[in-house]
């Protein structure tokens, strides 16, 4: 089915919004506790400063809206696109629990079991993504490695910090 460009273009906003909104509320648990609780933290050496995740997640919400986008615009009415839509979302919604639990519950313990399954996710979403799109799996690749940077910096914080 071809959509007409309006739609399209609305399509394109809606995909490229609802990652960053679901970023933005996450940000919402991560300020409230990045100058205080997680200043108590030992981090290990290889630790971004904190002011790089801000500007890495909303490039990276951006490409998974774009990935999103190339997929979705192959029709709804596609079972591989339904299937896609599913794992995708299912990731965000993960991804922003990682956000309530390990700052907003202030659990690092938590947030690394969170984060170990969200890259299993997102695996799944490649995967799915790939049935329909291959650029869409592609602008997905930053996300993971990010992601599996973001895991392994959870989990040297839970070594270095084992009573959180």
């Amino acid at each position: 089915m071809r959509l007409r460009p309006i739609v399209m273009a609305l399509l394109f906003i809606f995909c490229i919004a609802l990652p960053l909104i679901i970023g933005f509320f996450g940000s919402s648990f991560t300020m409230a506790s990045i100058t205080g609780w997680y200043l108590t933290l030992q981090k290990p050496w290889f630790s971004p400063p904190d002011f790089v995740f801000g500007p890495v997640w909303t490039m990276l919400y951006i490409l998974m809206g774009l990935a999103w986008w190339l997929v979705l615009k192959h029709g709804f009415e596609r079972r591989t696109v339904k299937i896609a839509t599913v794992w995708f979302l299912l990731q965000l919604g993960v991804n922003l629990l990682w956000s309530v639990v390990f700052f907003g519950m202030q659990s690092v313990a938590g947030g690394f079991i969170v984060i170990a399954g969200l890259i299993l996710l997102i695996l799944l979403t490649m995967h799915h993504f790939r049935q329909v799109s291959r650029m869409a799996v592609w602008l997905l690749v930053p996300y993971l490695c990010w992601t599996v940077f973001a895991t392994l910096l959870n989990g040297m914080i839970l070594v270095l910090n084992p009573f959180w």
